[in-house]
């Protein structure tokens, strides 16, 4: 499987060198000199490989607003700049820093790590409207402002088995019994009661739902 990596680096040598080395190692790589056009090329990316100084924006800078808006693409960020304060300050947003010089079979070998982490983090996440879902850590992020959106564990066993579900229309007694283990009994509230504050944690509009639908008398839907 070819994997496709952004490598944004203004020094011309540098960047023929290494874009020329990871390409004979298998991989498509897209190399630019500075980060103007990167949001153009992130939708198809696997991994970004990103010198920190860089004419315009400066790679940490770059690399902030990539993590925000492509949090699942690791991010290799390569520099001269080998002090502690630099490593940390990428380190924070980034998921390795290599310093310069380098050997490129180091690198290639770290780049592969980055790649089965991703795969592996990426096989377990959901992605609906502007929320993240990590189903095997209970977990759920808010993308428009990367808070987590705490729920109760019965909160987050409704939407879990909803979202296992999703596009399928699931009746009261289904959802009920699947996340209680009881009997559903004709009228009792307590399913209504515990949607309507999910609702209210996850719905940018909890008055007119488009994640949870109702489907009116026989039950609630995902859609994907």
């Amino acid at each position: 499987m070819n994997r496709n990596l952004l490598y944004i680096e203004d020094d011309p040598d540098i960047g023929k060198w290494l874009q020329g080395d990871l390409s004979d190692r298998g991989y498509q790589v897209v190399w630019l000199t500075s980060g103007d056009r990167a949001g153009e090329h992130m939708p198809h990316t696997d991994l970004v490989l990103m010198d920190v100084m860089l004419p315009g924006l400066d790679g940490f800078t770059v690399g902030q607003r990539m993590k925000k808006e492509y949090p699942h693409v690791p991010i290799l960020m390569l520099s001269a700049r080998a002090s502690i304060e630099d490593k940390l300050h990428g380190l924070h947003f980034a998921d390795d820093y290599v310093t310069k010089p380098f050997h490129p079979d180091e690198l290639a070998a770290r780049i592969e790590v980055l790649l089965r982490r991703a795969e592996k983090s990426t096989s377990a996440v959901v992605q609906l409207r502007h929320l993240q879902v990590f189903p095997e850590e209970n977990r759920m992020i808010d993308t428009r402002n990367d808070e987590e959106i705490i729920l109760t564990g019965k909160q987050f066993q409704i939407f879990s088995y909803l979202l296992r579900h999703s596009n399928q229309i699931l009746t009261k007694e289904q959802i009920f019994e699947a996340v209680w283990g009881e009997p559903y009994i004709e009228g009792d509230k307590t399913l209504m009661v515990h949607i309507r504050h999910l609702r209210e944690k996850i719905e940018s509009d909890p008055g007119n739902p488009e994640i949870i639908e109702t489907i009116r008398g026989i039950g609630y839907r995902v859609k994907p």
